[in-house]
């Protein structure tokens, strides 16, 4: 049997906001927490000893890529998932059960996992929106920097040609689409940037999800025993029930056939998995208020050793909130995850209502492509996002650290100067310094966040950082 408990350690007084640790066969975590995720069993451009020298409590890998490459068996024959990655705390794994919305309806509805996740958001951009507005310059330059950056659902990871991605920038600076190339030329610029649909990768039954691979055309068939199967191979400590995540623009009726879905599998998942790894069951349902109450009962209602909660939030931070206010009074004590959220403003509002840990991809992979994080002392804002964008011609001859009220190892060491320079020209190193700027940011963070849980001065943080008063 699995040796999985939770504790809740404390409560604020004026908000839903809750203290825990959670206890795995290999180790605690404090909560709240943000997980860091290491999709192929890696943070991204970092060692296993950089996320021990960090802190790091625990990560997050992804059943779907690894069943492909290099092969849940293999890792398996190598001793499991810690042993190949070189990780000794605990794991998490998801189902692959995201894959059905990121290679099917999130290609077709063009949503991915950070920055248009709730497609209002988009229309929110205005002046002064720095850090809201370096999001979505990331997606407009996307289809140029696929080489140096590719996506997550991308299957082709080869290695990155630091020449490839100066050409890429300079390109993006200077050429005939840059801003600077329409003013020479006397073009007029394109209002935003161009939508294409892609290809539906997936094809959805009651039996399961088929997944078309990017790589090399071939379809492979995930269900919830085989998804069990897979994390077991992979030996994590918490694993994921299988489930269908569903696209905000899905409609009623096609939101409502998944959460069915997902509930039948639910019931497969705790059949089928490893008895020695925790499970989570995850709600779904969309953001319609009865199928969300209809999920919430149904999986609180399992013999899952903690919940997550998943799917459409809405179209908006708005509707999210609305979502976790339709679930998170009818939960027991058990821990509460929310899939795929990480922003500093969301993390706030989420743990105030009650929610336990997260993951996200962002605040890595933003820092792939030069948005920085700041602190309140150094400027940092709800308006720029907590961001600075290094690429802004402004940091050229800068020579303060990257935010001078941090300690981790990039900003002792280095200038925004030369945090720029490396970026601009490609250099490999830019992306573990950025990478180890913003963990460190965001586990301080959220070290901060449970010491005022703890102190009774969560809502003063809060204050602080969003400025709400």
């Amino acid at each position: 049997m699995n040796r999985f408990s939770f504790e809740i350690l404390g409560r604020d007084k004026e908000t839903n906001a809750r203290l825990g640790l959670i206890r795995t066969r290999r180790g605690d975590i404090e909560t709240p927490y943000l997980v860091p995720v290491a999709t192929l069993g890696s943070v991204r451009a970092l060692g296993s000893d950089d996320l021990a020298s960090l802190g790091v409590q625990c990560t997050l890998a992804n059943t779907y890529h690894l069943h492909l490459k290099p092969g849940d068996e293999l890792i398996k024959r190598l001793g499991g998932l810690h042993r190949f990655m070189g990780f000794a705390g605990p794991l998490f794994t998801d189902s692959g059960g995201f894959q059905a919305f990121s290679l099917g309806f999130g290609r077709e509805h063009n949503i991915s996992k950070i920055g248009n996740i709730f497609p209002q958001e988009l229309s929110r951009v205005g002046a002064g929106q720095e850090g809201i507005q370096d999001e979505v310059d990331c997606r407009v330059e996307d289809s140029e920097r696929s080489l140096c950056e590719p996506s997550e659902e991308d299957e082709n990871l080869d290695s990155i040609d630091p020449g490839e991605i100066y050409k890429l920038n300079y390109r993006r600076d200077y050429g005939e689409n840059s801003k600077e190339g329409r003013e020479r030329s006397g073009k007029v610029a394109k209002k935003g940037p161009k939508i294409v649909k892609k290809e539906n990768l997936t094809r959805i039954t009651d039996d399961g999800i088929s997944f078309k691979s990017m790589a090399d055309g071939a379809w492979h068939f995930l269900n919830a025993e085989k998804s069990m199967k897979i994390q077991s191979n992979l030996d994590s400590d918490i694993i994921m029930a299988f489930d269908e995540c569903t696209s905000p623009l899905s409609d009623y009726e096609y939101t409502k056939k998944a959460m069915l879905r997902t509930h039948d599998w639910a019931d497969q998942s705790i059949r089928y998995h490893d008895k020695d790894q925790a499970i989570y069951g995850i709600i779904q349902g969309g953001w319609f208020e009865d199928l969300r109450n209809i999920s919430t009962e149904f999986i609180a209602s399992q013999s899952f050793d903690g919940i997550a909660i998943g799917g459409s939030l809405g179209n908006s931070k708005q509707d999210m909130h609305q979502v976790l206010d339709w679930t998170l009074p009818k939960l027991d004590d058990r821990p509460r995850h929310l899939l795929g959220i990480g922003e500093i403003d969301d993390i706030f509002e989420c743990v105030a209502r009650g929610v336990d840990t997260f993951d996200c991809v962002s605040p890595t992979r933003i820092a792939r492509r030069g948005s920085l994080f700041l602190s309140p002392e150094s400027g940092g804002s709800l308006q720029n996002k907590f961001h600075i964008n290094i690429k802004s011609a402004r940091f050229k001859s800068d020579e303060l650290p990257l935010d001078p009220n941090c300690s981790c190892p990039t900003c002792r060491t280095y200038s925004r100067a030369y945090l720029r320079h490396l970026y601009v020209c490609g250099e490999l190193t830019y992306f573990r310094l950025a990478t180890l700027h913003n963990l460190h940011f965001m586990l301080r963070f959220m070290e901060d966040l449970r010491e005022s849980i703890r102190a009774g001065t969560f809502l003063e943080l809060k204050n602080k950082w969003l400025r709400t008063i």
